[in-house]
């Protein structure tokens, strides 16, 4: 380990140079880069810290019911929130900036900045989402007696291999590790075959299924009508799935569509797409009803998780742009299979998991969700056990959130 500690920091110091450069060129600049060398002021902690550490986006969402819990069950510890990623920055303070005491990047794997980051955020546990391994972080959590987890651990195939590569390694930093909570029984026998020891690595299955149904009900005039959800549409996804709608309508004379714009200020131009196609169009936040409109804009805040409660099934956006996607689980909890287009990076876990059943189908284009979403208002045999498999992926994979918090609870 020292020896890789004496070449991780001399080509940090060749290349981060290079690096720097080569971003501004690109018009890419580095972010938070001053806080990832340890350049930070100390904040005023205490004794007492939790941090959870998510790279980007997907992490974080990942995060969010945890952190939330944590803080109700441990309420005298601090909660520090680290990214890796801008994005992620941004999500996490939009998200936790009142719940998080401390929202910060994560320290470059390096031994100065490592050691600079641990004295001033004195973590009594660091809690890593998903797996990224850091050699250096490992091994000073080690030395200054903080307690190391990764939850919600997975391995890609890829990266296994990688890993087999150098697996004598990887078992000196695993080892360093308090506790290794994976996704699933597959992800716990790849990392044990690197190198984690048997009796600290297990199964706690996956956190962003720790999804809950809203108690609300909602009345908006869907009695006898089959209402498909387009969910957190971004520009040019409108377009699609009205121009679907249409079509499918004219087959199923019950079908109306709940349109959702992922951002209010596309309202206007969203309802001018609708009446250029020629369809009825109301808002919510008028008092619209399916009663008398073939489709309603979600304009309000706040409503859409409680809406896919009403649905027949949903469309989930962001998918069919440079987005990422948005979170599917919030149709599929309800029993309601979601549908994506083929960008949904932010959520890629996930729709693995979805679209092993029918609970989840990711299309490559508009033909194709024309025909999915056809065959699940044509088939009732085949829709049925697409809700039923929606039940049951959430049956087999809740539970991970009570697992992390036990976890804790023998350690604080």
């Amino acid at each position: 380990m020292f020896l890789y500690e004496v070449l991780s920091t001399l080509l940090f110091v060749i290349l981060l140079p290079i690096y720097y450069i080569i971003r501004v060129f690109n018009g890419k600049f580095l972010f938070g880069w001053r806080e990832k060398l340890g350049y930070f002021k100390k904040p005023h902690l205490g004794n007492k810290v939790i941090m959870f550490h998510g790279v980007s986006v997907g992490e974080i969402i990942a995060l969010e019911h945890l952190i939330k819990v944590t803080k109700e069950t441990f309420p005298e510890y601090k909660i520090v929130i680290t990214t890796g990623t801008k994005t992620g920055q941004e999500i996490a303070k939009k998200k936790f900036s009142d719940l998080a005491d401390y929202i910060t990047y994560f320290p470059f794997d390096i031994p100065a900045c490592v050691d600079k980051f641990l004295s001033k955020i004195r973590p009594t546990v660091v809690l890593i989402a998903e797996t990224e391994i850091w050699p250096i972080f490992a091994s000073y959590c080690r030395r200054r007696n903080i307690n190391l987890f990764t939850i919600n651990g997975r391995m890609s195939d890829s990266t296994y291999k990688l890993y087999c590569f150098f697996k004598p390694f990887f078992k000196k930093v695993l080892n360093k590790y308090t506790g290794i909570l994976t996704q699933s029984e597959e992800d716990m026998e790849k990392l044990v075959s690197i190198g984690a020891p048997q009796e600290i690595t297990k199964v706690m299955k996956n956190l962003k299924f720790d999804v809950k149904k809203t108690d609300e009900t909602t009345d908006i005039g869907q009695a006898n009508s089959r209402v498909i959800i387009a969910g957190s549409t971004h520009k040019g996804e409108d377009e699609i799935i009205i121009d679907v709608f249409k079509k499918l309508k004219q087959e199923f004379s019950d079908i109306k569509l709940l349109e959702v714009p992922r951002h209010t200020a596309r309202v206007s131009a969203v309802k001018g797409i609708v009446q250029k196609a020629k369809l009825s169009v109301g808002l919510r936040s008028k008092g619209n009803t399916f009663k008398e409109k073939d489709v309603i804009i979600l304009d309000t805040m706040g409503e859409l998780s409680k809406m896919y409660s009403i649905c027949h099934f949903a469309f989930i956006g962001g998918s069919f742009c440079k987005v990422g996607g948005h979170n599917p689980l919030e149709a599929v909890v309800y029993s309601k299979p979601a549908i994506s287009g083929a960008d949904i990076h932010n959520f890629k876990d996930i729709y693995g998991i979805l679209c092993k059943s029918n609970a989840g189908k990711i299309v490559k284009n508009k033909q194709e969700l024309e025909d999915y979403m056809r065959k699940l208002l044509s088939n009732k045999r085949f829709y049925n056990k697409a809700c039923k498999d929606c039940n049951d992926v959430f049956k087999d994979q809740q539970g991970a959130l009570d697992t992390v918090i036990e976890t804790l609870k023998t350690i604080l």
